[in-house]
């Protein structure tokens, strides 16, 4: 059996948190760091870093807004951008490809803005869409991950304050609906698998909440999910709060897990 990490990260900006990038590598040595958040263009991306840290790196993204990327320790196979149904690619919110045999789904999913806009319906709808891309790619009885920020919180347990956060667009019975839907075609919560009861893990923290952190007023909204083959394979699944703690940080930090996995 081979040892297999996957991390995930929004990241608010490559080019702002490079330095808190390129330093979670160099400790950690993960296969596949997926990134959200990019707010670069392609030509802007800062290729020539991760290749001097060991790394190849798949990226589509636009200035200012979303953006995904994928940092790998070996070349990626079978790369995917976006959604393929017709509809909108949405190719700076979805890059997959794979390594050492595992696909992988990195995805930067709408954030919703507000119940009553059409950004929350597009959010739901982009659910649903996803539901049929995995459908039509991939078969849950075959390892995959699919990790990022996917902007929902499913369980109260997920935030600091259920009742006073009930409502939120990451926060809401249809956001919860949708994202229970698309579970069911076959993807397991790693984290909730290796800490099934734990409350108070969060993976973000807004920067408009004064000490955060320390208050323990965060939401964990930053997943990785695999099918049940991987799944059962899955040897931990930790948050990594250290590079929310740093200087001029994210306003998320890093989710990993560790794999045994054969090869």
């Amino acid at each position: 059996m081979t040892h297999f990490r996957i991390a995930t990260y929004n990241v608010n900006s490559i080019r702002s948190r490079l330095p808190i990038v390129t330093a979670w590598l160099a400790e950690h040595r993960p296969d596949v760091l997926c990134l959200q958040e990019t707010k670069v263009g392609d030509d802007q991306f800062p290729v020539a870093a991760f290749r001097e840290a060991g790394y190849e790196i798949l990226f589509r993204g636009a200035k200012q807004y979303n953006g995904v990327a994928i940092a790998s320790l070996q070349k990626p196979e079978a790369v995917l951008h976006g959604l393929t149904d017709g509809g909108p690619a949405d190719e700076d919110r979805l890059i997959a490809a794979v390594f050492n045999g595992i696909p992988v789904v990195n995805t930067y999913v709408p954030q919703g803005r507000e119940r009553e806009t059409t950004h929350f319906a597009y959010k739901l709808a982009w659910f649903n869409r996803l539901r049929a891309f995995f459908a039509r790619t991939y078969t849950p009885e075959a390892p995959l991950i699919w990790c990022g920020d996917l902007n929902v919180a499913p369980e109260p347990i997920d935030v600091h304050d259920p009742k006073r956060l009930l409502g939120h667009v990451c926060f809401t019975p249809e956001v919860w609906k949708a994202f229970a839907d698309l579970r069911t075609w076959g993807l397991i919560d790693l984290f909730r698998r290796h800490h099934p009861t734990e409350p108070g893990r969060y993976t973000f923290y807004d920067y408009r909440v004064p000490n955060a952190i320390k208050r323990g007023l965060g939401w964990r909204i930053d997943h990785i999910l695999a099918t049940a083959p991987l799944a059962e394979k899955s040897l931990r699944c930790e948050i990594d709060l250290n590079p929310r703690l740093v200087e001029k940080p994210s306003d998320h930090t890093i989710l990993f897990a560790d794999l045994a996995i054969e090869g």
